[in-house]
């Protein structure tokens, strides 16, 4: 069901703990070479590209690109009320958390008329994915919009796979979700095609798309399968990306006071996206591990998506690294840099203050990721493949950009003037001290 990687009795550099823990085998590289093809119809065809490779990857020709407003009206009058309740908690949390971490302009006096400002500017157009293949995702609606509202975002556009079973448009939950956010551009076009769509814009090809079906955006975000992130790399430059996001992670730092039961749902919980999600246990207890494989088994029978479970955690990106102490554990999951890391040891908290590298941490047992996927007020579009060694999860900060603002006076730049002339002189470039010394 899935394998073990024991560590105990190794010291190991980090280089060596990188090349040895389980990762998903995803070839961007390859993706990329077949999706170029894709990127350039769009940029070149615009929305009949767009139609063409709707019928090719998703089955169906969408009618409208752009979802009618009263397709949009219309779905979320028919959301389930439960499902409806549940959404409009989300929004609640995940905005109150975003609206904390917009961040503040300041001001420097350097000296007597001399001071550097800094603002925070949003960017002006946000081009928002959200997944439609193995499963929708109308929570990822949630994470991607209210992110880019609280950042003040003047334009947002969402684009979502058609649904044959929709007549051509995105899934109803998606478009209901828009509703509740009063997103009112979004579009029923999936894949690599949408991200070409969002960078380099979309003529209309037919009366009912008018003559420019999609403006370009400054910032492409949202999750998407390993053809959604070579399409990323590809327009990278032309806009900004949050990451080349790959298959989901969870990874449990966990000792042997863990509820095994617990720790198997969790594992189960993210393996049933997709059969290249990766589920890695991290523990110094034989007997926790044992307990948890015992459960894997119980759980993934019984499970509404056993198939996809069982190859995910019967792949090679996932399996039980069993470590000497929590302290090789600490170093095993911050070489790993999961996406998703629970903690559920003695002292979760203590211990979850020196992760250096994980997209999202989930402390305790009543913590799970599932949460954090849903309500937790978290964002969970995150950084998946070791990309959380050095990048963030999505948050306001992936929709603002920091501009300095100098001023000086004439005292102000006199003061410094012979040192930035001598400064100048010294790189070999003259002209740049002459453009101080002309105003004196």
């Amino acid at each position: 069901m899935i394998s073990r990687i024991d560590l105990r009795g190794r010291a190991m550099s980090r280089r060596e703990l990188i090349e040895t823990l389980p990762r998903a085998e995803l070839d961007v590289e390859a993706a990329t070479e077949q999706v170029a093809p894709i990127v350039a119809a769009v940029r070149r065809d615009g929305a009949g590209a767009l139609r063409d490779l709707g019928e090719r990857f998703d089955g169906v020709r969408p009618a409208r690109l752009r979802v009618p407003a009263d397709a949009i009206a219309a779905a979320v009058a028919s959301l389930d009320p439960l499902v409806r309740a549940a959404l409009e908690e989300t929004i609640e949390r995940v905005r109150t958390v975003h609206a904390a971490q917009r961040p503040e302009d300041f001001t420097v006096k350097l000296d007597t008329g001399a001071q550097v400002r800094q603002r925070w500017i949003p960017v002006r157009r946000v081009g928002l994915y959200v997944p439609g293949g193995l499963a929708v995702y109308p929570s990822s609606v949630i994470m991607n919009v209210v992110a880019a509202q609280e950042a003040g975002v003047g334009s947002l556009a969402v684009a979502s796979p058609p649904q044959k079973d929709n007549g051509g448009l995105p899934s109803p939950d998606v478009l209901a979700t828009c509703a509740l956010l009063g997103v009112d551009e979004v579009y029923a076009v999936g894949g690599a095609q949408a991200i070409a769509m969002f960078a380099y814009g979309a003529a209309g090809s037919e009366p009912v798309d008018g003559t420019t079906l999609c403006e370009p955006v400054d910032v492409i975000t949202g999750p998407g399968n390993v053809y959604v992130a070579a399409a990323k790399r590809l327009v990278r430059g032309v806009v900004g990306i949050d990451a080349e996001a790959g298959p989901t992670e969870i990874a449990i730092l966990a000792d042997g006071t863990a509820d095994a039961t617990h720790v198997a749902a969790d594992l189960v919980s993210q393996a049933e996206h997709d059969p290249l999600a990766a589920a890695v246990l991290v523990t110094p207890s034989v007997e926790l591990a044992g307990a948890v494989e015992a459960k894997l088994v119980d759980r993934v029978g019984s499970t509404a998506n056993a198939v996809r479970v069982a190859q995910a955690l019967s792949g090679p990106q996932s399996a039980i690294v069993i470590v000497d102490d929590l302290a090789q554990g600490l170093d095993v999951v911050n070489a790993y840099g999961a996406e998703h890391l629970e903690i559920q040891t003695v002292g979760a908290a203590a211990l979850a203050d020196r992760v250096t590298s994980a997209g999202a941490i989930f402390v305790g047992p009543f913590s799970p990721v599932s949460l954090g996927d849903y309500m937790a007020g978290s964002n969970h579009v995150l950084p998946t493949g070791g990309c959380a060694h050095f990048a963030s999860g999505l948050g306001v900060h992936s929709f603002v950009r920091a501009v300095q603002v100098i001023e000086y006076d004439a005292d102000a730049l006199g003061a410094v003037a012979e040192r930035i002339v001598a400064l100048a002189d010294a790189e070999g470039l003259p002209a740049h001290g002459e453009a101080v010394r002309a105003r004196f």
